[in-house]
Parts: C-alpha cells; structure tokens; sequence
C-alpha cells in the first residue's frame, strides 16, 4: 500500500489551528459510520478500465476496520458509483470531460447489472450493512445519492473513509462530509490511489483544513463500543 507520514510541517499547522494531531481523541462506535467508497470491480479487479492496482492492497485494512466497528456496534456503508442517472444529473462531464470511448466505457461497466458495478469479491461485506449508490464523484452532492439522510437517521457524527481514488471520490466525499458538519477521519492506509504523490498530497491538505488522518491501527484503538459507553 502506499507509504504515507504525515509531514512535520502538516502536524505544526494542525496543531495550531486545532491544538493536537487529531481530533478524534475517541471514536464512539453509536455515532460512527466507516465509509467504503467505490470499492467495485470497475475500480479494484485486475484488468478491468479504472483499475486502481493499490486498492486490492487496502483491502484486509477495510475489512479490519469493518469487523472492528460492527462488533462496537458502529456502521458500515458500501458506496458504489452507478451510472444509472449519470447522463441525467451529471451529463456535462460524460460529454465534455470524457472522450465518447471513455464515457461509453464508464456508462457500460458501471451500469448496476454489469460485473463492474459489482463490490470487489474479497471485501467482508455482509448483508446486514446498508449500502447506497451514487452518481457523481461526492455522495454527498444534491441527486448524487441518499448517503446523508442515512446517516442523519442513524444519528452518525462521525465518519471514517477509505476506498479508492484517495484523491477522487474519496476525497470528494470527505470534503463535502466535513461542510455538512461530519466529523471525518480519512484513513491513511485504507485508501489507496493511482500514485504515492497523489495520496499523499491528498492527505496532508485533507488533514491540514478539513478532518484526521490515520492509520487503521489508530483508529481501531481509539473506538469505543456501544456498551462501554452506555456503562459509563
């Protein structure tokens, strides 16, 4: 996966606009969703258009994190990338940002009956988890899907991102999380992208104006399951 520090001068400024390296001091599992977006064939499985090799490498990250989070008695979502109201809502990009090829490509493999759309088959997800479906690179844009009235039903605070690009939908989403009043994590090692340099650069202006970052082991350590927060 890709190597990831945060640099000294990242931390300095985080520290002074905020006073520590994370927020997070605690993650309460009752009001935390662990995010996993676009994790789908199209973006994951070898040979397929948009592989992004590095996120088969995230992978055993997510599942970890999932594992953890549900047995606090967190949230898990799937978010996957759909086309079915891409040329409806999100039109201009298909026909102006893509070429007819690239677009015709996109549209197809990630149409909710094609094998891209499908969740890369070694990702732990269980029935049980919600999943929602979206248009544009943020959930979070008008149309582009229900991940926030899910959220706000289940009272969630917080959110932890991972999946992939780091830099494209990951970050998209996490950003526009951050301006409806979420807490977000972006986990360091459950991201992944095309380059190290993209990760990276993501990641230190994420932390730097908008949320946390860690790692999974850093995360996990910090949550605190349903009941001992109830007990105490």
């Amino acid at each position: 996966m890709h190597p990831y520090t945060i640099p000294a001068s990242v931390k300095d400024r985080v520290i002074r606009r905020q006073g520590k390296p994370a927020s997070h001091d605690t993650i309460d599992a009752a009001r935390t969703a662990l995010i996993v977006v676009d994790m789908q064939n199209y973006f994951v499985a070898p040979g397929f258009p948009l592989e992004v090799p590095m996120a088969r490498d995230i992978v055993p990250n997510i599942n970890r994190l999932a594992r953890a989070l549900r047995t606090a008695g967190g949230t898990v979502i799937w978010l996957q990338t759909s086309s079915a109201a891409a040329l409806k809502h999100w039109a201009r990009h298909h026909n102006h940002m893509l070429t007819p090829e690239r677009s015709k490509t996109r549209l197809d493999y990630l149409d909710e009956s094609a094998e891209g759309f499908a969740l890369y088959p070694k990702l732990e997800a269980l029935p049980t988890d919600p999943r929602a479906k979206k248009t544009t690179y943020s959930a979070f844009m008008p149309d582009a899907s229900e991940i926030n009235a899910t959220l706000r039903k289940r009272r969630i605070e917080s959110v932890l991102i991972t999946g992939t690009a780091t830099n494209v939908c990951c970050e998209s989403t996490a950003r526009d999380a951050m301006m409806h009043d979420y807490r977000v994590v972006m986990v360091s090692d459950g991201n992944a992208s095309f380059t190290d340099e993209e990760h990276a650069t993501t990641l230190n202006n994420f932390l730097s104006f908008f949320g946390d970052v860690l790692t999974t082991d850093e995360v996990i350590a910090r949550i605190v399951p349903v009941e001992a927060r109830r007990s105490a």
